[in-house]
């Protein structure tokens, strides 16, 4: 196809970080190590790789294309930057505006938004490259990290894909294959069928033989994508097929596999770094149990669970299966881990793990830049005795998701305002977008991986407890408050955590933070202050001077708010510097150093500080994000407040006899026609969103009425879908 003009682009990395450390290399012998030193908050440029080795002059690729898109291409182009790489994006039609594509040095547009006609499509890729003389690819995550034949066809053309080789993908990426490699490297195992599975009915075959619960995968799968766990045969059939559909759209491969499940375990991983000559570290472990619907939420190095002996056993075997897989590059070998520190394979990712900057954080050490030494048949420069466990570092995905709905379904929108929170100490935001961008329904709704890190966990989840606090996402729904919610839960803090962590916390789903007395309070008492400064700016005009003039003095009010059906009498002063608030038999001394234009509120109370963040304020009725959560407190004056009474009631309509649509996606299928008789919990049809497949069923027996859609089409948000009379 024919290509667009080569774009030459030039902008700041995406890799900002507060308070950390700045590279300054060292020499040991011909090695060269890079040293801690402080950097500020705002210089984004520096890197954190205080254990990054390599040799002084040794030979690096000049230009490498990124297979890619969003924060991963950028994470890939900033270690391209430090180390004088040029660079070549590759994109589509929607993305041409995307942070990344301006980064690069080069850019080019290969098809319109749907990834089998962009990031999917190798002939357009190759061309790029042949192109541009590329030496080398990254394929970052995702799309075709983990394909072989791309792998194979890079070799072909003599391009290097920085990642192993295409007979390791294959024996690693092919999660049946991957089970025998493990059995000959003596990995613990999983039970489960040893082949692929042929129909829905072999599929409740093999689970019977196994036992339930049983765990349904693509074979080539990864992500969560195309998998589902089954306790009974109707579970199979179904996740079989939902499974197999999803498998073949993601990763053009439908073949699946079943094995036991392992009921309440922990997910934890092992960071492994391999080169062409032999060698071999693990990089420590990742915990990653706090998951849903298989997908990880938070990550933290190292876990709180794993005690020194069982790391050593679980990274030999590690680097046992990946010299039994010839592997050359960076992986990630994942275990479950039951409660008796008992640990099983579970697969191999043959490619940079999403994860993988909290590794950084507690080693030093690039990984994307070793990736790179190493397709280029380079040495690794350590032993295992050189990869240390500094401090703690924990991630939380911030996705663009309701996580009010199933613990975070996709949302879309544009964002109309983004401020990351990278100018607190030790905070680290890898992200793909800028204020402006759009979330689309093509791609993955993540917005930035959140990372914070200290000398102990505590530290981190404190320094994560703020980031969030202070994070400002406008424009699209997000997950914030169930992130927020989770790292100061008292379950989660204390290290007790499994899979089924957001389930058992969460057993009614999550319905934001639970405010104790005093924290009511005090948002209470910032919601009437902002009350109060409203007031305060519409007694004020401009004079011809430029000067504020005040019109009608205003230093008290009287107010009323109202919160969850609870009202309370509030007086507020106006005392220049400071406000005084009044409620409860509580007096409250709050600190003016904000506006009403203010991001983020950083409220002194009584000489203690709380963030808060002011959404929107309208007719008396103002929105606050508070401890990650979205409130709405109303703050009339005494006598409007007693004309509320005389409103009328909102309606809330009831929905039982529709099904609509729980998130943006496409009609995949539709089970029924209009005259259909359903039971509860039948399926009616699947919406495919973000390459995630979700059955929607009748929430009550009926008969369908009206069916809104057909297979293929695109849906909103509470669309109604179909109708039941």
């Amino acid at each position: 196809m024919a290509l667009m003009s080569a774009l030459t682009r030039a902008t700041a990395g995406p890799l900002s970080v507060g308070r950390r450390t700045l590279s300054v290399a060292k020499r040991v012998g011909s090695v060269r190590i890079y040293s801690r030193c402080p950097v500020l908050a705002s210089d984004s440029s520096k890197n954190l790789y205080y254990n990054d080795r390599y040799n002084e002059g040794e030979d690096q690729f000049k230009k490498i294309l990124i297979a890619n898109r969003g924060e991963i291409a950028c994470r890939i182009i900033n270690t391209c930057r430090r180390l004088g790489i040029k660079t070549v994006a590759i994109h589509s039609d929607v993305d041409s505006n995307a942070k990344f594509v301006h980064m690069a040095d080069e850019a080019f547009c290969i098809g319109p938004a749907p990834t089998s006609q962009s990031y999917l499509k190798m002939d357009a890729i190759l061309d790029v490259i042949r192109n541009t003389g590329a030496e080398a690819v990254h394929p970052g995550y995702g799309f075709l990290s983990e394909n072989m034949q791309f792998a194979g066809r890079l070799a072909e053309m003599g391009v290097v894909f920085i990642g192993p080789t295409s007979a390791s993908i294959k024996a690693m990426g092919d999660k049946i294959e991957s089970k025998r490699v493990a059995m000959r490297a003596k990995v613990n195992l999983i039970p489960g069928f040893d082949g692929e599975i042929k129909d829905d009915e072999h599929a409740v075959k093999v689970a019977n033989e196994i036992g339930y619960p049983v765990m349904i995968k693509a074979s080539a799968g990864g992500g969560g994508k195309g998998l589902r766990i089954a306790w009974n045969d109707k579970e199979t059939r179904n996740g079989f097929r939902l499974s197999k559909s999803e498998a073949a759209s993601s990763f053009g491969d439908d073949r699946m596999l079943i094995e036991k499940f392992i009921d309440d375990p922990r997910h934890i991983e092992i960071q492994v770094l391999c080169d062409q000559h032999g060698n071999a570290v693990y990089l420590n472990e990742r915990e990653c149990s706090i998951q849903r619907r298989n997908q990880k939420v938070i990550e933290e190095a190292p876990s709180i669970f794993i005690d020194p002996e069982t790391r050593r056993l679980m990274g030999e075997q590690s680097i046992a299966l990946a010299k039994s897989a010839g592997y050359t590059s960076a992986g990630t070998v994942e275990f479950l881990v039951d409660s008796r520190r008992k640990f099983y394979f579970l697969e191999m990712n043959t490619r940079l793990q999403v994860e993988h900057p909290i590794t950084e954080c507690i080693t030093g050490i690039d990984i994307v830049h070793q990736m790179i030494r190493a397709a280029k048949g380079h040495k690794l420069l350590y032993k295992q005795s050189d990869i240390p466990i500094n401090g703690w570092a924990v991630e939380c995905r911030v996705y663009a998701e309701d996580p009010y709905k199933a613990f975070g379904l996709p949302a879309v929108g544009r964002l109309s305002r983004y401020i990351e929170p990278t100018y607190l100490p030790n905070v680290r935001c890898d992200s793909g977008i800028t204020e402006g961008s759009d979330i689309s329904i093509y791609y993955d709704p993540m917005i930035c991986k959140l990372v914070t890190y200290g000398s102990t966990r505590t530290e981190a989840l404190g320094t994560m407890t703020a980031a969030l606090d202070s994070y400002v996402i406008r424009g699209v729904a997000h997950n914030v408050p169930l992130l927020r919610d989770v790292v100061t839960e008292k379950r989660f803090v204390e290290g007790d955590i499994s899979t089924k962590y957001l389930p058992e916390t969460y057993p009614d789903g999550f319905k934001g933070k639970t405010l104790s007395s005093s924290e009511k309070l005090h948002l209470i008492a910032i919601a009437s202050c902002i009350r109060a400064k409203e007031d305060l700016r519409n007694t004020c005009i401009m004079n011809t001077d430029g000067e504020a003039v005040e019109l009608v003095r205003h230093d008290e009010w009287l107010l009323q708010a109202a919160m969850n059906d609870e009202i309370v009498a509030v007086s507020v002063r106006h005392m220049g510097d400071k406000f005084e608030v009044n409620l409860n038999n509580e007096k409250y001394t709050i600190v003016n150093n904000f506006t009403l234009a203010s991001p983020v509120i950083n409220a002194d109370i009584n000489g203690r500080i709380g963030i808060f963040q002011l959404i929107s304020r309208t007719f008396g009725r103002i929105k606050i994000q508070y401890l990650g959560t979205l409130f709405e407190v109303q703050v009339f004056e005494k006598r409007m407040a007693e004309m509320l009474k005389y409103m009328p009631k909102i309606i809330v309509a009831d929905l039982s006899s529709m099904i609509t649509a729980p998130m943006p996606g496409m009609v995949k299928s539709v089970a029924v026609k209009v005259g259909d008789q359903v039971v509860e919990g039948q399926e009616v049809l699947v919406l495919e969103a973000m390459k995630m497949q979700n059955s929607l069923s009748a929430a009550k027996p009926g008969k369908v009425k009206q069916i809104n859609v057909r297979e293929g089409a695109t849906v909103n948000t509470d669309d109604v879908l179909v109708e039941l009379e």
